[in-house]
């Protein structure tokens, strides 16, 4: 299994948990990741580069997923627009980039830990999924974990993900808040904005934006 993976911090807790998922000698055999930006593994699930992957939801319309995203309810501060007359999109996203032009957002559209770190600085900026929300009530789904084959194995996948809270421990948080520049405090805090279930009222925001689009 090839898995696409995508090192933002909005995914930590998921990656946590496949490590423990993955511990026995045979399955870390069988498991092997390919890292990039959201953009790229979307590239990389088309051509059938990787097998499975969080996969941006403009993207993952027509692909076989299970019941997991990357979903904000409200506002989720790593997806954000830096106001201004110019727009600039952002090479890394694809559903972030359509949704600033779906809700009139002028300016710089940033994802992932740099527009935390942005959003964390006090500085003047417009939360996408926070905007959304305002608009519809409704959470925006940004990705899907999907797959091409072995559903079973995603299922299970998903039911041992969703069962209990990941608990990430310590010498992770603080390597990921080495290498974000993003304290882990400050880490622990925005993950708490950050739903994985895809659930009734996120399906219901998702069917939103595909209508829309």
């Amino acid at each position: 299994m090839i898995f696409g993976k995508i090192e933002y911090l909005n995914l930590l807790p998921f990656h946590v948990f496949m490590k423990r998922f993955t511990r026995s000698t045979q399955q870390k055999l069988l498991m092997e990741y390919k890292k990039n930006v959201p953009a790229k593994i979307n590239d990389a699930f088309v051509n059938r580069r990787v097998d499975a992957a969080f996969i941006s939801s403009v993207k993952a319309k027509n692909s076989l997923h299970v019941n997991l995203g990357i979903i904000a309810k409200k506002e989720v501060k790593s997806v954000i627009v830096i106001p201004s007359d110019t727009d600039k999109k952002d090479a890394e996203s694809a559903s972030s980039n359509l949704l600033a032009e779906l809700l009139h957002v002028k300016g710089e559209v940033l994802i992932g830990d740099k527009a935390l770190r942005y959003a964390l600085a006090d500085n003047d900026y417009i939360d996408l999924a926070q905007l959304w929300n305002e608009k519809y009530h409704l959470p925006f789904v940004f990705a899907l974990l999907c797959y091409h084959k072995d559903k079973k194995q995603y299922k299970k996948i998903e039911k041992a993900f969703l069962k209990r809270e990941v608990k990430i421990p310590q010498y992770l948080l603080q390597k990921a808040a080495k290498k974000t520049y993003i304290a882990p405090k400050e880490i622990l805090e925005y993950l708490q904005l950050i739903s994985y279930k895809l659930d009734y009222k996120a399906k219901k925001g998702l069917k939103k934006f595909y209508k829309i689009l």
